[in-house]
């Protein structure tokens, strides 16, 4: 959220208290009706999530955090939820007592949550056939059709719905709004908790209400110039593209089509089409949703514009904006690209931020089913922030607004809304806590996604798909991540030739699969996906190991500051109620596994033994997820048959920037940081900060050896041979090839390629200190 009050004053103004919490009971899994199937297929899809009832979560942190969220949304009184409507469109408000936080009765932007509410009682059910979220969400449809109905006597247009009046819009038009609201995001949020009804319970009362309101928006809209409608899109307006793109699929009407595009925002749009990173200071999750409207107008239009705007953004945003949790921006902003280790901080990552990227995607993966990173990222975030956000100890699974990254941080703790401070039943009401009700409703969406014949498995989570269309049920056991492998039990009409696709995540290296005990021999590089293929039999059981191990991941803008993961975990160090004024500086050699059932290590950091654990599980104590790794030394990589070190084409400073020798002059792009990576090590430019990797990670001889961004896939690990001579064989761990010189050239400006071990000078390298 953003508008010209801070937040931090609004919440004083509106006079935020602590709350108790209190737990209701959970109803039994019984799966409701499948959703309504869009009127219009999406463009260019080429794989499609499974609807929600068909994937159920099992024992595991997982279902726990969404059995505490399903207790909170039926604990919550729908008449409290109401009364700003109520109140608003001049109906009596049946005596409830107004709520307070971000829906207190003279808050700005009031009237966001209830939008969080419907998707997630809808989710709810759609998982857990839950017939009380059910009703809730019916009960608020019809009360929310009767504020619309009164519209006449409230001296509104005609379906216009929400708790403050419609003058707030007028000035919004006219550039005027000095309120602090921010009113389309409201709008968005009733708009799609509405849609999500409809969809997932069937309600066409829902439909209703949601085509006069978004037919109040097309007749408010219509009317501006374009120079209007942009001048007004400086103000946040949530994922109105998003939502009315999904309308005109939804219904097949492509007048909501027209209405979505009034909304994309050329000043964001432009920039991120061209490929250009403009982020730095703009406010985040501002931007995401716009970034999720552009790949849904990709995929109802065809139009390559907006896929590009909207993979751009993903990768500018992963790449240079993500700590090592997989949250972005600072004070709910972006800053510099790189910028991470500078901005540690107790309001870092937050988780509006998060959920939304998870979206992003989710909806990219559908065009490009082929490139694991997007579900390495999906995977960081998912398992490293969003897990955590939720209280454990809370029956109502409350969450934080920013996930707290300064050294010493804490959550649940902090001044307001700041910090990593807990929301509460009926005084907060952010914009985070109703993403996060969104979030523990569908936590098991992007495991399992189909093409035709095929399954693709992309996260490694206990739970139960029913393939209804095939007659198949594929159940997945694990306690992974504390175990690295998992299995999937593939049960009924399971006969036939399908195949199934398991992605195997770049950070891991040796993966295996096996079929009812007996090896396969299929391809598992990491950051693929490794496809089994074959006629199967009901009771086939694949076992899938991913074998973990300690990596220090630098910050972007300084080596010397790092997290610790342990395949796709980051730990983070304990340290109970002690305060840090500083990153501790810690001893990457003396990280040890201490379990071997649980994600349990130690660590020494200023001298001490420190405990480490998930970050995921860093609850009740201070911590911190990055240290001080005390610097990186550089070194030059002489090559033993030409004496030139090796540098970059241009001293460049881009993606793809190529490696060549030189001699000696002494400019930075000489200099190489060694990082260490597990038994191997990344080779760092100084210059440029990005590290060695290998084109197209290729496996052949003679391919280009350049610089890329540091993304974790294994190209970009390297071992050292020692020949025992002063020289060192270079060998990438993806391809087994040697760190060479093109031809053998002894020339200044060679290339360097990857090469197999013929014995050749030029093969082993000279690390000069």
């Amino acid at each position: 959220m953003s508008s010209s009050v801070s937040r931090r004053r609004l919440l004083q103004l509106a006079g935020i208290t602590a709350a108790a919490t209190a737990a209701g009971p959970l109803a039994g899994h019984s799966p409701a009706r499948a959703a309504i199937p869009p009127a219009r297929a999406d463009i260019g899809a080429l794989a499609f999530p499974f609807d929600l009832g068909q994937v159920r979560l099992t024992a595991s942190r997982w279902l726990d955090n969404q059995n505490r969220t399903q207790s909170y949304l039926r604990f919550v009184d729908v008449d409290r939820l109401l009364y700003n409507f109520r109140a608003n469109h001049r109906l009596p408000t049946n005596g409830a007592s107004p709520t307070g936080g971000w829906e207190a009765p003279d808050f700005p932007f009031r009237s966001h949550v209830q939008g969080h509410f419907l998707t997630a009682w809808a989710q709810a059910y759609a998982v857990t056939g839950d017939t009380v979220c059910r009703d809730k969400a019916l009960y608020m449809v019809a009360e929310l059709a009767k504020c619309q109905a009164n519209n006449g006597a409230a001296g509104f247009g005609a379906g216009y719905l929400c708790g403050y009046p419609e003058s707030d819009f007028t000035a919004l038009e006219a550039r005027t709004l000095t309120n602090g609201n921010v009113p389309y995001y409201t709008i968005h949020k009733t708009l799609a908790g509405l849609l999500d009804v409809w969809r997932h319970i069937g309600s066409t009362q829902a439909r209703d209400v949601l085509l006069a309101l978004a037919g109040w928006v097309d007749r408010r809209t219509g009317r501006l110039s374009a120079a209007q409608m942009q001048a007004m899109l400086g103000t946040e307006f949530g994922g109105m593209n998003a939502v009315l793109t999904d309308l005109c699929q939804q219904t097949g009407d492509t007048r909501w089509l027209a209405v979505a595009q009034r909304f994309d925002h050329a000043a964001v749009f432009d920039p991120l089409a061209a490929n250009q990173d403009r982020l730095a200071g703009l406010h985040a999750n501002t931007q995401v949703p716009k970034w999720i409207g552009a790949a849904r107008e990709y995929k109802a239009t065809g139009t390559t514009r907006y896929r590009d705007i909207a993979t751009n953004a993903w990768n500018i945003c992963v790449g240079t904006h993500t700590y090592a949790i997989g949250g972005n921006s600072q004070a709910e902003h972006f800053r510099a690209p790189n910028a991470i280790a500078s901005y540690l901080r107790n309001d870092t990552c937050e988780s509006c931020n998060t959920v939304n990227m998870l979206t992003l995607t989710r909806e990219l993966f559908a065009l490009d089913p082929n490139r694991a990173a997007l579900f390495d990222y999906y995977e960081q975030a998912w398992l490293n922030h969003m897990i955590g956000q939720q209280n454990p100890a809370d029956p109502h699974g409350h969450v934080t607004y920013f996930t707290p990254l300064n050294p010493g941080g804490r959550r649940g703790v902090g001044p307001a809304w700041g910090g990593g401070t807990w929301s509460t039943d009926y005084t907060t009401f952010w914009c985070c806590q109703g993403t996060g009700l969104e979030m523990h409703t569908r936590l098991m969406d992007s495991v399992y996604f189909h093409s035709g014949t095929t399954l693709t498995v992309n996260l490694f989570v206990p739970s139960v798909l029913t393939w209804t269309q095939r007659g198949i049920t594929v159940t997945q056991t694990t306690s992974y991540p504390a175990s690295d492998t998992t299995t999937l039990r593939v049960t009924g009409n399971a006969t036939g030739t399908w195949a199934m696709r398991i992605r195997i995540p770049s950070w891991t290296t040796g993966a295996t699969i096996s079929v009812n005990g007996v090896a396969q021999n299929i391809t598992t590089t990491p950051g693929s996906y490794a496809t089994l293929s074959r006629a199967w039999t009901s009771g086939d059981t694949v076992t899938v190991r991913l074998p973990m191990r300690v990596v220090m991941r630098a910050a972007n803008d300084n080596p010397g500051v790092a997290a610790i993961t342990y395949g796709p975990v980051v730990l983070s160090g304990n340290y109970g109620n002690t305060a840090l004024a500083s990153l501790p500086s810690l001893d990457t050699s003396s990280i040890r596994r201490t379990s071997s059932t649980a994600l349990a290590f130690t660590a020494t950091a200023n001298g001490a033994t420190v405990p480490l654990g998930p970050f995921h599980d860093a609850h009740g104590h201070n911590y911190t997820v990055y240290w001080n790794t005390g610097g990186l030394a550089s070194v030059r990589l002489a090559n033993a048959a030409s004496g030139l070190v090796l540098g970059v084409q241009d001293m460049s400073t881009a993606d793809g920037g190529r490696a060549l020798q030189w001699s000696d002059s002494g400019t930075a792009d000489h200099d190489w940081e060694m990082i260490p990576d597990g038994g191997a090590f990344r080779f760092r430019n100084v210059h440029s900060g990005k590290v060695l990797g290998v084109l197209n990670m290729s496996t052949a001889d003679g391919a280009a050896v350049l610089q890329w961004a540091d993304n974790g896939t294994a190209d970009h690990r390297w071992t050292l041979l020692d020949q025992g001579d002063g020289t060192y064989k270079i060998r990438n761990v993806h391809s087994g090839k040697l760190l060479a010189i093109e031809n053998g050239s002894t020339a200044i400006g060679a290339f360097a390629v990857q090469d197999s071990d013929n014995g050749t000078a030029d093969n082993r390298w000279r690390i000069v200190r």
